[in-house]
């Protein structure tokens, strides 16, 4: 009854945001290429007369990239963004968005010039009202059409070079489900002809910086939609799990009692229906998912395929993930061998960190483990849990850049598999972000973790050790300093005593007084204390 209420109450707020900006995809935007919307503040193009940005080419990078893609010209992934758009807004200061209307993340305020570290924690310690105001969000973003963003349903060839645009509306919550289908989809090469080993997201550098960047972005439209400016997606710490903890109806939906791949009807999701689940009819039709409903959620958690996913990970295999002092390595991707990236994204074995194309372990084993629509990766997104799982892989990937403190150079700036390079533009965000833009700390992008606060060694590192290594330098001068500062002061209370004494034996008797006036008083105490 509390989650029925708080989705009415939140039905009034009706904003939201995501990558195909519904203003840039006119017939004369996708002619002209340029996507560089009026800010709503002074309906100038990107804020411009406000000094929030201007209208500008877009520059790519040339660094060469692996040879695992084999073509050139074939997707309109590649040297994203330019075959929609090669004139974007480009924002100013800590203004973000694709007019620019936006503030960048860790920044508030009007003028965007307000920090603040907000603290994504552990979906168990969230209070009941919490946790049903969580799921209350996310019923409400899956029930609410985008006002500011659109699919594509076609590429770009399908739409006649832009002269056809095909575009659909698409609620909040599936607009980061096609996001992520879009960003791992097979390229189509006409025919029936297709090239699969191809991921802008998964399977190399990208990975994490990606998933990162996916879940920002999706809080960022939940405080738009809902109001709720300090809300932070919980996370779901699965080390040592024996079972699905949170597939129960009180949290992300238990099983139903008479087709175990269903979910229970009380769970809120049960209703929900999946969309981009079907990638083999989008292949032999050439076409691209359209958004049109597909099925209900499917998961069966523990029904998987043991033989390649024995179990679940373990606070040891985390461990063995974080000692890994590599970043990429080698082909950088999922052949590599003690990459952590590679180890995390569950490619190379938490135990040896050798690459295992017969098992499927880390953040991999949990989509096999939930056998289920989170399980095909182009479709994984429409489980909710989804979001608790990966905001859980990216506070890994946060300790270990606390534990490594890696430049930013360390992310690999040429022969990365396509749209992996350090400066290449992530597909299919509009506005623009690179890969390396966050390969850096979490508190630099206004979040943190409640577990990491709680026992984060970098604190004692950056905080307080340098002190203590002065400290050491220089203790020599310090004992030094103060036992002279001790013999000095004994000197000068020993001379001021005998000045006092000798003062008193030439008063005579009958002028002494019995009492100190206040004022020798409070010089005589000032001389104690010194």
């Amino acid at each position: 009854m509390l989650l029925f209420v708080l989705f009415c109450l939140l039905w009034n707020f009706q904003t939201s945001t995501s990558h195909f900006p519904r203003a840039c995809t006119s017939f004369q935007n996708l002619i002209e290429k340029e996507c560089c919307p009026p800010w709503s503040g002074d309906r100038s193009p990107c804020g411009q007369l406000s000094g929030r940005g201007s209208c500008q080419d877009i520059l790519l990078s040339n660094a060469p990239f692996g040879p695992q893609f084999p073509f050139t010209g074939v997707d309109d992934r590649e040297s994203w963004p330019s075959v929609f758009y090669n004139r974007t807004c480009q924002c100013s200061g800590n203004f973000m968005g694709f007019s620019c209307g936006n503030c960048k993340f860790g920044y508030w305020g009007p003028n965007c010039t307000e920090k603040r570290i907000l603290v994504r924690r552990n979906i168990f310690d969230l209070s009941v009202p919490e946790k049903d105001k969580f799921l209350a969000y996310l019923t409400l973003a899956k029930h609410t059409i985008s006002a500011d963003y659109v699919i594509p349903t076609g590429t770009y060839g399908q739409m006649e070079n832009g002269s056809t645009p095909m575009f659909n509306d698409v609620n909040i919550y599936d607009l980061f489900v096609w996001m992520h289908y879009y960003v791992s989809r097979d390229t189509l090469l006409g025919g029936s002809e297709i090239w699969r080993d191809i991921d802008f997201a998964h399977e190399a550098p990208g990975f994490l910086p990606w998933h990162r960047l996916f879940l920002l972005l999706w809080e960022e439209e939940i405080r738009k939609l809902t109001g709720d400016e300090n809300f932070t997606i919980p996370y779901w710490d699965w080390r040592d799990a024996e079972n699905c903890d949170i597939c129960t109806d009180e949290y992300m939906g238990g099983r139903h009692s008479t087709n175990p791949n269903l979910l229970s009807p009380a769970s809120f999701f049960s209703s929900w229906q999946i969309i981009c689940s079907r990638l083999e009819e989008y292949n032999s039709r050439q076409a691209l998912c359209d958004g049109t409903p597909e099925g209900p959620l499917l998961r069966n958690p523990g029904s998987h395929d043991k033989a390649r996913t024995p179990r679940l990970p373990s606070s040891a295999d985390v461990e063995f993930c974080l000692s890994l002092t590599q970043y990429e390595s080698g082909s950088m991707d999922k052949a590599a061998n003690f990459s952590f990236r590679n180890t995390l994204e569950g490619f190379a074995s938490p135990v040896t960190g050798i690459a295992d194309a017969s098992q499927s372990s880390m953040h991999n084993a949990l989509h096999i483990y939930m056998n289920g629509t989170m399980s095909q990766v182009q479709g994984s997104a429409n489980d909710p849990i989804f979001l608790l799982h990966h905001a859980f892989v990216d506070s890994i990937f946060e300790k270990w850049l606390r534990r490594h403190r890696p430049l930013q150079d360390v992310y690999p700036e040429a022969n990365a598999p396509l749209g992996h390079n350090r400066e290449s533009y992530m597909v299919p965000f509009i506005p623009l972000y690179k890969n390396g833009d966050f390969f850096i700390s979490s508190r630099d992008l206004g979040y943190e973790y409640s577990y990491l606060q709680d026992s984060d060694p970098g604190f004692f590192q950056n905080y307080i050790a340098p002190y203590l290594e002065q400290a050491h330098q220089i203790w020599p001068w310090l004992v030094g300093a103060a036992l002279v500062g001790a013999a000095l002061a004994v000197a000068v209370v020993a001379l001021t005593n005998l000045l006092c004494h000798h003062k008193r034996k030439q008063l005579p008797e009958e002028k002494q007084p019995l009492l100190m006036e206040k004022e020798d008083y409070h010089s005589l105490l000032y001389q104690s204390h010194l």
